[in-house]
């Protein structure tokens, strides 16, 4: 891969990072922008595709989750592929401050444009397990699976 293209998908890498960091109501389209029509994003709740069903993922979070807020620690770059390590944190209903941390696989199109977003993170450590009785069974689950 010649220099050109890796500085080109490093800064639309850094762009989204950016758009992620801003994201708000009004910011969805600018996140947008930097997609590719037939996006795919997947998360442990969504799989979806296409960025009108990215805009509608969006606005629910904005819906059900208060304040929530983006911050992107690191960008890594190696091909088509980007790494974004991020932690996000927004008031829940019935489970008040929610933290996460994760890590973002970012695909590139030929136009340096996001073709695919897969979220990996711990859903049940870091949801199911705050939320009361399933998460006392899955504290209890964890627990018996240990080593040691």
């Amino acid at each position: 891969m010649d220099a050109m293209k890796i500085a080109d998908r490093q800064a639309a890498l850094d762009a989204y990072a950016r758009a992620y960091e801003a994201l708000s109501p009004d910011g969805i389209e600018v996140l947008l922008a930097l997609t590719a029509p037939d996006i795919r994003f997947k998360d442990p709740f969504n799989d979806v595709c296409g960025q009108e069903a990215l805009r509608g993922l969006f606005r629910h979070m904005f819906q059900v989750a208060g304040d929530p807020r983006f911050v992107v620690h690191h960008a890594a770059l190696s091909g088509d592929t980007g790494l974004l390590r991020w932690g996000f944190k927004a008031e829940v209903r019935g489970l008040g401050q929610w933290r996460v941390e994760g890590m973002s696989e970012i695909r590139f199109d030929a136009d340096h444009r996001i073709v695919e977003h897969i979220d990996h993170w711990d859903a049940a450590e870091q949801f199911y397990e705050k939320l009361p009785v399933i998460g006392g069974l899955l504290r209890l689950i964890r627990r018996r699976m240990r080593a040691g």
